[in-house]
Parts: C-alpha cells; sequence; structure tokens
C-alpha cells in the first residue's frame, strides 16, 4: 500500500489542529501592554503546544521518508497517533486558561504520554512490515530518546500535583530533546 495519501492525511490534520490551537487565542480587549498580561499563560501554553506538535510533524515526516510501505494495521496506528494529538488544543487551552493548574497540567502529561505511546505503537508496526535489516529497522535502533520520553511523562504526571512548574519544565526537557529532528533516519538515509 502507498504511503502518500497516509502522509497527505497526516499533514492535513496536524495543519488543522495547530489552526485550531491560534484560534483560541483571544485578542485582548485593551492597546496597551497591561491588556496582554491576562493571556500570557494561554500564548506560553501555545507556544509549547505548537513546539510539540512541530516535533510530532518533524519526526513523522522523517520517519515516512525511510518507509518502504503502509497497511492497515499502520494506518490504523497512525489515526491512534492523530486522536491523542487531536487533543493538544483542548488541553492546551485548558491548561493556559487556568494558570496551569495542577489538574489542567497533569492531563496536559496524560495527552503528551499517551501521544509518545501512540508514536512508539506506529513505529512499531511500521518495522512488523520492514526486514529486520531495513534502513527503518537501523535507523530507529533501540529509540532511547523515545522510551525516555514517555518515563519522564510518567513521572511528571503525577509531579503536576507537587509542582505544576517541575511538570511543566519536564515537559519542556523532553521537547528541548526532540527540538533537533532524529539524525538516526537522516545518517540512515545519506
Amino acid at each position: 500500500m502507498s504511503k502518500n495519501r497516509m502522509e497527505a492525511f497526516s499533514d492535513g490534520v496536524l495543519a488543522i489542529i495547530i489552526t485550531i490551537m491560534v484560534l483560541e487565542l483571544r485578542v485582548p480587549h485593551g492597546a496597551d501592554l497591561a491588556a496582554l498580561l491576562p493571556i500570557i499563560p494561554v500564548f506560553l501554553s501555545y507556544v509549547l503546544s505548537f513546539v510539540f506538535l512541530g516535533i510530532y510533524w518533524n519526526n513523522h515526516h522523517h520517519l515516512f521518508q525511510i518507509v518502504q510501505n503502509v497497511n492497515g494495521r499502520v494506518l490504523w496506528a497512525n489515526l491512534h497517533l492523530l486522536f491523542w494529538l487531536s487533543l493538544i488544543p483542548f488541553v492546551t487551552g485548558w491548561m493556559g486558561e487556568n494558570d496551569f493548574a495542577a489538574l489542567p497540567v497533569a492531563l496536559y502529561g496524560i495527552v503528551l504520554l499517551f501521544a509518545a505511546i501512540a508514536y512508539f505503537i506506529l513505529t512499531r508496526s511500521l518495522l512488523s512490515i520492514h526486514e529486520d535489516d531495513s534502513a527503518l529497522a537501523i535507523a530507529l535502533g533501540r529509540d532511547f530518546k523515545g522510551k525516555i520520553s514517555v518515563v519522564i511523562y510518567l513521572l511528571s504526571v503525577p509531579l503536576a500535583f507537587v509542582s505544576a512548574w517541575i511538570a511543566g519544565g519536564l515537559y519542556i526537557a523532553v521537547a528541548v530533546m526532540w527540538l533537533i529532528p532524529d539524525q538516526r533516519i537522516e545518517r540512515t538515509l545519506s
């Protein structure tokens, strides 16, 4: 099965998710800098989520540069990933509107956790239809960053109830870790 339609669909869904997020940013009722203060938490949560969606789009794009084909299982795994990513605008808005309160921050982490698990399932589904010595298998390797991300999210969710700022710092740490595109795939393609 060709991968092109799945890639185009995924790109479209991610573009819509980002559009929904930016439309949630409300214009302040005032023309001075003080009018911007109340929307700072909403803007900060938007920036964090935009970065995460950009990371997912970038790594999804890299992943499918090396993939030879897809099957129905891969299509469902990809939809599973898109489901969790589609919840990001909701948790982003809830977290920002409530000044990073514990429960919204924890739920944000749960969505990030399940998106990371979904991405892992997608990679395993792809590996199942490629040879053990394929370029994909070689490029993915042990996937340390993917596994450590899941561990960090698992820790951050309960930590949100201790300190939402610590949990937020852990989310930022994961984002920083993933800002550089997955070099394993680029090296394998070279």
